[in-house]
This record gives structure tokens, C-alpha cells and sequence, in this order.
């Protein structure tokens, strides 16, 4: 099966579940900057966009299912917001160098697309990012270790952005308590 036929399998099941933010963006909401070009990149049902075009953000999501992004067209339209959407691989086709303020990436994890969402930003532009860990406390998220972070990996794969948040609990601690099995990262181009 095709990635995209994949995806429009696991979203149409999703379909009366309404899309929420990512944390890293609901908790950081208060960094977003009044307007601007914002992307969320591999959207799902588009909880991030959805947030960010409410927000006032010129906003574009882009996902590889068709399913998950018609559903977001219809939120859309219901929540009286614009988001401009497109069926896009972003493995094979990046944004463009310095269009957009604000990227927000969350549960998906192709390194060689990083330093092109670095590219992507304009000088001041923040990224948001947040995707599973390989030091996770159960197994929810992908079984693949491919598709997992490394200790420390997601602020070494950044590190030419100034890092305002960061955050990676791991299995340390009461793991009953706190953020596990996901890091996440708020980072600013200089």
C-alpha cells in the first residue's frame, strides 16, 4: 500500500474526532507573531492549522492524503477561516526558501527535509516541532525506530535556529508524570 493510500485509510477512520493543536503549539501559542505566512507541514485533519489561520496567520497545510485534507477544508469552512490546502509530498517537494513565518511540524520525521524547513523560514521565522522519541515509556507512536528521535537528536538536527523551548523527558523520573514519548522544540531563525 502507498503512503497515500495508507493515510487517507487512517484519517477517514478518524473522522469524528476533532483535530486538536500539537502541544508544542498549544502550549507556545503566545510566541506566535500577530500575521504572517504560516505552513503546517504533513497536516493530518489540520488542528495546527486550524489554530494558526484563527490566529490570524495567512495559513497553507499540506499533507500527502487527500481524506485528511478535505476534512480540514470542511473545518475550515465551518470555523468561517481560510486555510489554503494541497496534496503534497514534502519528502519529494520541500517549501520554498524563505516564504513563510511560522512552520509547524508534528508527528512526522524525514531528516533530509530538515534543513529545507530551516530554508524555509524568513529571518525571525519560528518553527514549531514535536515527534516521537526512541526513549518513550510505552509504545504509542510508530514501532519503527527510523521514525523515532534520538537522545538530544531534534536540537542537533536545529541547531543553526536559535532553540527558545525545548523539551524531552524521556523515561527519567516518575514516568507516570510529565512529557513522555514525544520531544518537542520551538525554534527562531536569526
Amino acid at each position: 500500500m502507498n503512503d497515500a493510500r495508507k493515510w487517507d485509510r487512517i484519517h477517514g477512520a478518524q473522522q469524528s474526532d476533532p483535530p486538536r493543536p500539537s502541544a508544542v503549539l498549544a502550549e507556545f501559542e503566545h510566541l506566535l507573531p500577530p500575521g504572517g505566512d504560516a505552513l503546517d507541514v504533513a497536516c493530518g485533519r489540520g488542528g495546527n492549522a486550524l489554530l494558526l489561520a484563527v490566529r490570524g496567520l495567512s495559513t497553507c497545510a499540506w499533507d500527502i492524503s487527500t481524506v485528511a485534507l478535505a476534512a480540514l477544508n470542511k473545518l475550515a469552512a465551518d470555523a468561517g477561516v481560510h486555510i489554503h490546502t494541497e496534496c503534497r509530498d514534502v519528502t519529494t517537494d520541500p517549501p520554498e526558501p524563505a516564504g513563510r513565518d511560522v512552520i509547524v511540524v508534528s508527528h512526522f520525521l524525514d531528516r533530509p527535509l530538515i534543513p529545507h524547513l530551516i530554508a524555509a523560514l524568513r529571518p525571525g521565522g519560528l518553527i514549531f516541532y514535536q515527534t516521537f522519541v526512541r526513549d518513550a515509556v510505552d509504545a504509542f507512536g510508530p514501532s519503527n525506530p527510523d521514525y523515532r528521535l534520538g537522545a538530544n537528536e531534534l536540537l542537533a538536527l536545529f541547531r543553526p535556529l536559535r532553540i527558545l523551548a525545548y523539551r524531552d523527558e524521556g523515561a527519567t523520573g516518575d514516568i507516570r508524570r510529565g512529557w513522555r514519548n514525544e520531544a518537542m522544540l520551538i525554534g527562531r531563525k536569526e
